[in-house]
């Protein structure tokens, strides 16, 4: 596993004596099924507060922190279910990466193109999305 990386023998050792004490600790659980769920209630969770914060952090620095949490907390269940429909398209193959990739490029290009409106429409859209956030 760790040929070819270019580590020395003191390193693989380290790798070596931290994979046989990671290999000591017990399972949460002596069923293996149960240790699955587990597994994947603990991923699904630290990857929505790693979104979560990534989606704060991204809107934050036009808006500040306060602002885009409530925005983020009004989006509307549309607005989920198209984001995540085209991750999904987006990651489960090149062509869909292209065609999504492909769409948001133009998407801000055109944007850019109608700045003064595109501004004027996005901070409307922000605002509307930050009272629903304050009454979620």
């Amino acid at each position: 596993m760790t040929e070819g990386l270019g580590m020395t023998k003191s390193g693989k050792k380290v790798i070596a004596v931290a994979q046989k004490a990671a290999n000591k600790v017990p399972a949460p659980s002596p069923n293996p099924m149960t240790n699955l769920i587990l597994a994947d209630i603990a991923l699904r969770a630290g990857g929505a507060l790693l979104r979560r914060g990534v989606e704060k952090g991204l809107v934050g620095t036009a808006l500040g922190a306060n602002k885009a949490g409530k925005i983020i907390k009004g989006r509307t269940m549309m607005q989920t279910l198209v984001g995540t429909a085209l991750a999904r398209v987006a990651t489960r193959s090149v062509p869909g990466a292209i065609v999504v990739g492909g769409g948001l490029v133009a998407k801000s290009l055109y944007d850019r193109k109608q700045k003064r409106k595109a501004e004027v429409v996005g901070a409307a859209a922000v605002e509307e999305q930050a009272e629903r956030g304050k009454k979620a």
